[in-house]
Order: C-alpha cells, then structure tokens, then sequence
C-alpha cells in the first residue's frame, strides 16, 4: 500500500528522477543551519595578516631595531690622486770637470746649502789667480795715475780709461770666484735626495743632471671637481684622504683653488696639502681623495642599512603593534625619500619622523605586516 500512495501523490504528473530531490535538498540545508554566520569567511580574508598579526602558525622574525636622530651629514666629491712632493728639482752641473767625490746618497736628507758633490776645480783656481792677479795690477796703475792727476800731468780722459779697466778686471775676478764656486754642488733647498745621477769619476758638462732633490714637508695631491662645486669650495678647507696601499686615513686642507675652468673638461683643479703623514708615506702614493661639497648639520640620519631597495622605491621597515586578535608586533613598510649618504648614515628628507625606530637588522627578509619579534641585544639608537 505504501507503493501505492506514493504513486498516487505522483499520479498524473511526470515522475521526478530520486537524485535530483537529493541534490536540492543538499544545497538548502546549510542556509536553514542555526550555527552559520554569513559573511564571516569574507571578513577573515579581508583584514590580512596585520589586522591578525600575522598568519595562523607564521613564526616572528627576530629583528633589531634603532632610532632615527637629528645629526651632521655632508656630502663629498670623491676622486684618485698621486700624492707629490712639493718641491722637486733636478739639481745640473754648472760647471765642466770629472767629479770628484760624492756627499750624498739616494734617501739621504740634506739641509740647505749642504755640499753634494764636487767637480774637480784645479783649472777654476788657475783663472781665478789670473783674475786676481789683473784686478791687482789694475788697481796699482790706477793709484799711480790718480797721484798723476793732481799733479795735472794726465788727463780727466786717462783716468776714466784706467777707472773702467779696472772695473772689468774686478768683473773677471768676480766670475771666476763664481765658476769656482759652482765645483762645489750645494742643495737649493732642504729635502730628500731621490736618485743620484753620476758617479765618481764621471765626466760632467753644464747643464747635464746631477741628483734629483725632493721637499716631502708637505706633501700634495691635486684633483679636478666639477666646475658646478666652484662656490662650495673654499682655501683652506679641510679634505679627508685614504691611503690605497693601506688604508690609512690622513687629513688635508685645499692649499690652492686655480681661477680658470678647464674648457676641455669643465673642470677645477685644487691643490691639496697633507702636512702630517705617516713616515712611510712617499711620493706617487695613490689616495682615495674626498672633498665635502655640502653640509647639513640637522639631518634626519638612520643607519645607511635600515634602507633597502623593493620594486624600484627606497623604503625601510618600521615595528608596529598588530590589531585583531593575535597582536603582537608586526613590520610596517614604509616608503621614504633618500637624502645625503655616506660610510655609515642616510639622511630621511620625508616618509619618517624623528624618534621612529627603523630595522636595522632582518629587515631584507620582511613584507608588510609580518609579524616581528625585537630582539634584546640590539642598538636603540641610530648613532650608537
């Protein structure tokens, strides 16, 4: 009988297939179940990771963090120059002989006037007698003559003649002391012998090189800046300079700025004085040379680390309470405008307050929203 009512509630109609009831019966019953909250999975998904404080079950990076602070910062002209000595000549014969013995050697220093070497002077002394000998014959014709023209047995006109001849003859005698002078080769100024160019023996003529003397006190290096620095620039400022064999850092002052733009490359040359070195220091020493073009003594600075490059902009990671439920600490990114650098600074121009503190330390490794954990043993200041 049951058979039969059921086909009689179906009577005259066409007979529904049995999975097709299942089906609808399926999809309703969740929209009658009293438990079901709509809309709570849409809410979920958009709050994110910050609002939550990161994913269920993601572990907090451990970071370290320090304050951003108001200090100087300075931007510099960097460039290579050969340290030079500042004085250095090469010391040439003034007279012809064979030399007759050395007083130097090459790295000795030598005061002014210090005797270097000597040509042999026998030949010199020989004319200088001649000389001498002249000048006094000279002499005594004209005290004759002069005890003749009071007497007016000369004349005015004899006594000049004689006048002048003595004069030239005290000329001669003045030019081979000279010449005999010139055997003995004397240092110009006080410096270093840097190479010795004959030896003992040697057969020298006016003019052929001698030694070569070098003034190391100070030394100088000389660099060209763009000429767009010429108003930055000034006498006597102070220029930092890193040797390249060892990395010593020694200081400079600009000595000299050139008036003139080179029109070839638009450039300034500055002479540069490095007064105090270390002793090992020499000529043609290659340094690092930087110049400061601008100051800012107020500057925004963070460590030059906390600023990391993503997708084309500058930005660092701050630490910022989470919201919802989990809280916690989570990484902000945050987008800024870069100033001055340098070895251990950057200046923030906007996108941060003073006081904030930056991630210095596990930063490379964030996004936005990640839950942080600060660690202990860290910086809390931008310049400690």
């Amino acid at each position: 009988m049951l058979g039969s009512g059921v086909f009689s509630v179906f009577a005259g109609r066409r007979p529904v297939a049995l999975p097709a009831i299942l089906l609808v019966a399926t999809l309703f019953l969740p929209a009658c179940s009293g438990d079901a909250k709509p809309g709570a999975a849409a809410k979920a998904n958009a709050e994110g990771p910050q609002a939550r404080g990161g994913r269920a079950g993601e572990q907090p990076v451990p970071v370290a963090v320090a304050t951003a602070f108001r200090g100087p910062i300075a931007t510099y002209f960097h460039s290579t120059a050969s340290l030079e000595a500042e004085k250095e000549a090469e010391v040439l014969a003034r007279a012809t002989g064979l030399v007759g013995a050395l007083m130097c050697e090459e790295g000795d220093e030598v005061p002014a006037g210090q005797v270097l070497l000597t040509i042999s002077n026998q030949e010199y002394r020989y004319r200088l007698q001649q000389a001498e000998a002249a000048t006094a014959n000279l002499e005594s014709k004209y005290q004759r003559l002069e005890a003749m023209l009071k007497e007016q047995l000369i004349t005015q006109e004899e006594i000049e003649a004689a006048r002048s001849e003595l004069e030239s003859a005290r000329a001669d005698q003045g030019m081979a002391e000279m010449n005999l002078s010139y055997t003995e080769v004397r240092a110009p100024f006080a410096g270093r012998i840097t190479q010795r160019m004959v030896d003992v023996g040697q057969n020298v003529s006016v003019g052929m090189p001698l030694v070569t003397l070098a003034d190391f006190h100070p030394l100088l290096a000389r660099v060209h800046v763009p000429s767009r620095e010429f108003n930055r620039l000034q006498q006597n400022q102070a220029v930092q300079l890193t040797l390249d064999s060892d990395g010593t850092a020694i200081p400079g002052r600009i000595k000299l700025i050139s008036p003139v733009i080179d029109p070839t490359s638009g450039t300034i040359k500055l002479t540069i004085e490095i007064p105090d070195y270390p002793v090992e220091t020499r000529p043609g020493d290659f340094a690092e040379v930087r110049v400061v073009t601008e100051r800012r003594p107020q500057a925004l600075l963070v460590p030059r680390e906390a600023v990391v490059t993503d997708q084309g902009e500058q930005v660092v990671y701050l630490v910022t309470a989470g919201q919802g439920e989990r809280g916690g600490q989570v990484a902000e990114r945050r987008v800024i405008e870069l100033g001055f650098t340098d070895d251990s600074h950057a200046e923030i121009l906007s996108g941060l307050k003073d006081g904030e503190e930056v991630v210095v330390r596990g930063q490379r490794s964030l996004k936005h929203g990640m839950p942080v954990r600060v660690l202990d043993d860290q910086p809390t200041a931008a310049g400690s």
